[in-house]
């Protein structure tokens, strides 16, 4: 158990500790972020592209999820219908910005322009829809939690658009964090590193052999590492503002620099 986590037996419903939206909720960092949340006393509000995985998280969480909200955040008329839909009583107090991706590994001579078009409309306009559209509904003491990437520090061969889409996650989280200071909203980043997810296994397209490749001969993070970092600063005090968070597995120590067996 963590240190942060409440103790369920105990816990009265006073005590709950509000709503967490996460979007991109069904694989990776959304749906260990769900369940850890669900055990610590959020009501939920999912959303992602699949809804059959929406509707099993949902049974799995049961009274926990709050709402499923099947759309895809690069769509901006979609995303304003789902959030809209919204009632007060399921607006975020913690708001996780996940969904994102990186598709291809080709260097910027040979990159596909769909592969681009899809990493900047997910990662960079899919968060500002979701963005724009919750945050004049949110209130004094809410939390917002972009999750970023080690790609929006240090760029990488093959990694150009990729990096340039979490640099601007990087760049963005840092002036919400200004826009939204007078409205007492914090914003704050989770930039991991190698995480063991469906992440390479979609930038890949589907090449399993290459995905495994890309973890072999060191132990990189798990997708609960990354919730337990994003779970951590949405339970932290009003007064405790935790604004950025590099996460690496203990065998990496840059973007580029692996130690492997």
């Amino acid at each position: 158990m963590y240190l942060w986590q409440i103790d369920m037996k105990n816990d009265k419903p006073q005590n709950r500790r509000g709503v967490m939206l996460i979007t991109g909720a069904t694989s990776g960092f959304g749906a260990a972020a769900s369940r850890m949340a669900a055990t610590n006393g959020f009501q939920l509000v999912l959303t992602g592209r699949r809804g059959e995985r929406l509707r099993a998280l949902q049974s799995e969480l049961g009274s926990a999820v709050l709402k499923i909200l099947d759309f895809d955040v690069r769509d901006l008329v979609a995303t304003q219908q789902a959030l809209a839909a919204l009632t007060d009583a399921e607006i975020p107090n913690v708001l996780v910005n996940n969904a994102g991706l990186a598709v291809g590994k080709e260097p910027i001579d040979q990159g596909f322009y769909e592969d681009w078009n899809r990493m900047i409309d997910t990662n960079v306009k899919g968060l500002l829809h979701v963005t724009r559209e919750l945050t004049p509904r949110m209130k004094a003491g809410a939390r917002i939690i972009n999750i970023g990437s080690i790609a929006g520090r240090q760029a990488y061969p093959g990694g150009a658009v990729y990096n340039a889409s979490k640099f601007a996650v990087h760049g963005l989280t840092e002036a919400m964090r200004m826009d939204l200071l007078p409205r007492g909203i914090q914003v704050a980043q989770v930039a991991p590193g190698a995480a063991d997810t469906e992440f390479s296994t979609v930038r890949f397209k589907g090449d399993e052999s290459m995905a495994k490749s890309v973890y072999r001969g060191y132990e990189p993070l798990q997708a609960e590492d990354v919730a337990d970092a994003v779970l951590y600063i949405a339970t932290r005090p009003p007064h405790v503002s935790i604004q950025d968070l590099l996460i690496m597995p203990s065998a990496q120590a840059s973007a580029y620099h692996y130690h492997k067996s």
